[in-house]
């Protein structure tokens, strides 16, 4: 697949160009579950996850039953109060990034999220803005890795699979994209896309 045909970069937030903190909470509340891959693998299937990043439940709803899904140590309340600042920040370069890659490609972000964390992405820190298109899964009903979310995405932005890089820190993620015909590559932080670019050869300027 030639690396000239790739106009649009699918951007994940989290682990991609946010900081997180939620792994690290989430393993030290739930010994039960052996490491981070294993997190995600529940996390992604979790039907609790789905309905809020599907916008359909309410923090409360989600939180009561996130604490029962995986049997917290911890009141609703309290994960709530966690949960909201699990993204941390930007990483540093972030923005830097996006804005010198926007004249050049068509730039989406694609992340599962709620209303209660894009609300950060967006008047916290302008995220939103840095992008030609936004496609979070509270607003789109459909999560990635499923199939559907891809369609969805590609639709909406008319592009023909070949001609789109996927970056995503999620395994799970970027096994699904390269299923779905996308370029996809498992990066962190903006170094890890700006290397990932360059072995493809769409981003000159970067270190090889």
């Amino acid at each position: 697949m030639g690396a000239a045909r790739i106009d649009t970069i699918l951007f994940d937030l989290g682990g991609v160009l946010i900081e997180l903190a939620g792994v690290e909470q989430m393993l030290a509340w739930s010994p039960g579950v052996p490491d981070s891959s294993e997190l995600w693998r529940r996390w992604l299937h979790s039907p609790a996850v789905r309905r809020f990043e599907t916008g359909g439940a309410t923090e409360r709803e989600f939180a009561e039953a996130i604490v029962r899904e995986f049997t917290l140590p911890v009141t609703a309340d309290a994960f709530i109060a966690a949960f909201t600042h699990w993204p941390r920040a930007l990483f540093p370069d972030a923005a830097d990034l996006l804005d010198e890659l926007k004249p050049r490609f068509r730039l989406a972000s694609v992340s599962n999220t709620n209303a209660l964390h894009w609300k950060r992405f967006r008047d916290e820190w302008a995220l939103d803005g840095h992008f030609h298109h936004n496609f979070p899964s509270h607003r789109v009903g459909r999560l990635k890795p499923d199939a559907d979310y891809f369609e969805h995405v590609l639709d909406e932005l008319g592009a023909a699979p070949h001609t789109v890089l996927f970056v995503d820190d999620n395994a799970i993620n970027v096994d699904a994209a390269t299923h779905a015909g996308l370029t996809a590559r498992r990066v962190v932080g903006p170094q890890g896309v700006r290397e990932a670019l360059a072995a493809l050869g769409l981003h000159p300027g970067a270190a090889p």
